[in-house]
């Protein structure tokens, strides 16, 4: 008789308990922490330069950058003027909860207002690990397809707000909006859909807003919401 060990369910169990003490921990210190996700070229880092631009001034700030090698897009948000770190995931496809512990202790967590972990671009591995963030975000670009909801179903059925980016080339990609938010829906119908173009900062304003919510509510509730599954803060779009 062979015995069978379900390792990966262990796996997962693990950092679950380990995300959870980590979610805690920062929700006791007011610090909101967001896992944005996406595929490689979807726009994470563009996206986050606008973002910067419009909340850098109210709120204090601090960057992840996640890769398996590199410092290029650290170096980018580092322009920006607010604090970022560049994290090498060593070969990994993913982050997890103890990973994003070891990045946020380099990255010194007292007096922020918003913690950001850019994850490595996947639209597999990250999803399947909850990194102790409050909310989980994804970024899908107009090139990707509209089908991505479809092929991809974890992704979306873990994040809080999908942004759909590069909006300027609809016009020469055979991608339907509305077919894209309601496949987005099917999977996760919580889920937040905002369109926008990180290239021109279309739509970047409605993110800010929808970030500057999630930041009051998590600090007003006690950290109550987001990615562990609990109620949702108030003042998102949907």
């Amino acid at each position: 008789m062979v015995k069978v060990y379900e390792i990966k369910q262990s796996v997962f169990a693990d950092n679950d308990r380990q995300a959870e003490l980590l979610r805690k921990e920062l929700k006791e210190k007011g610090v909101f922490l967001l896992n944005l996700m996406s595929s490689p070229g979807a726009g994470k880092t563009t996206t986050l330069e606008k973002t910067m631009e419009l909340l850098r001034d109210e709120m204090k700030i601090g960057v992840m950058e996640a890769d398996i090698d590199s410092d290029v897009d650290a170096f980018r948000i580092a322009q920006t003027k607010v604090k970022t770190v560049q994290l090498h995931t060593g070969g990994m496809c993913h982050l997890d909860a103890d990973m994003t512990r070891q990045g946020l202790a380099a990255l010194g967590t007292d007096g922020l207002d918003l913690a950001i972990l850019e994850n490595v671009g996947n639209l597999v591995c990250p999803a399947e690990f909850d990194t102790g963030a409050s909310a989980n975000a994804m970024i899908l670009s107009v090139p990707e397809g509209d089908d991505k909801p479809l092929k991809y179903p974890l992704m979306f059925s873990v994040c809080q707000v999908l942004l759909i980016n590069k909006t300027d080339v609809l016009p020469y990609f055979d991608f339907d909006m509305e077919e894209c938010i309601r496949r987005a829906k099917q999977q996760n119908p919580d889920i937040t859909v905002i369109p926008v173009c990180a290239k021109t900062g279309e739509g970047i304003d409605k993110w800010a807003d929808w970030l500057r919510a999630q930041v009051k509510a998590w600090k007003e509730a006690g950290g109550e919401s987001g990615a562990d599954g609990e109620k949702e803060p108030a003042g998102s779009e949907s």
